[in-house]
This record gives C-alpha cells, structure tokens and sequence, in this order.
C-alpha cells in the first residue's frame, strides 16, 4: 500500500487537496500467500494456485480473502466515495485487484471476468460517474509511460 499511498499524496499535492486513504479500497488480502512469490505458493499450494488463475471466483486465499469478499468491500468504498464527492473529480490510486474488482463491477461483469482485465503499474482508467450513469472510458491506459523520443 505504500506506493499507492505515495503516489496519491503526491497527485493530490499537484491538485492542491489533501490525499486520503479509503478504507474498503486496500489491496486484496493474500493471506498465507502474502510476500510470497508465485514459485513458492504453487509449490505449497498447486491446486488452489492454479484454480486462482482459472477459476477465480472458487478460491477463497488460505487465511486471507475471496473475490466476493474483495468486491463487497470496494463496492463499500466506492459507496463512500460517491456520496462524500458527487460532481467531483476523484483520483483513486489501487493495486490491481481492486482496480479489477471496481471495473467488473462498473462494467456489470462477472467474477469469472478477473483475470480478463489487464492492469498494468501505473496504468490509468478513466471512469465517469453521473447519477445512475457509469461511462468508462479507458482501461490499463499506459500511453503515458512511453519514452518520449
């Protein structure tokens, strides 16, 4: 979370407003698989490790969450944030899965969706909310980490 926490306070410095932690919108908690590496946890964990890829939505992390749980949860943080700026610009800065966990559901999609939604680091999306009206315009934009020639 740091580097996201990082990141937000130096957008919001740019912007000129205070910079604040969302509870809801923390990264996906991995439990017993937390500050593993992918060898390490395939390795203790090869049927859950590969179920995690192929079937998402059947996996609840050994200590740690499920995707229902992560949707509840940033479905929860979306919720605050809406209410507390309705007509406002809002820069949220998330690990990916919460961005994945926000896209499937403004794009009404399904759990089973996961793992088709790239996000990149420092990828953008950009989202418009407007009453009951959700627009999304871009996913994983990362034109601007192109060098410039």
């Amino acid at each position: 979370m740091g580097r996201c926490i990082e990141t937000g306070r130096i957008i919001g410095q740019a912007c000129g407003v205070l910079a604040e932690v969302i509870n809801g919108l923390q990264d996906f908690h991995y439990g017993d698989w937390q500050w593993k590496g992918h060898d390490e946890v395939k390795e203790a964990w090869p049927d859950l490790y590969s179920a995690w890829f192929t079937a998402p939505h059947l996996v609840r992390i050994p200590n740690g969450e499920s995707l229902q749980d992560l949707i509840v949860r940033v479905a929860d943080g979306m919720r605050f944030v809406l209410q507390r700026h309705p007509d406002e610009v809002v820069v949220l800065v998330g690990h990916d899965s919460v961005n994945r966990a926000l896209l499937l559901q403004l794009l009404d999609q399904p759990l089973t969706a996961f793992w088709r939604l790239s996000q990149d680091p420092c990828a953008l999306n950009e989202i418009d909310i407007e009453a009951s009206r959700v627009r999304v315009r871009k996913i994983n934009e990362t034109e601007h980490l192109r060098p410039i020639d």
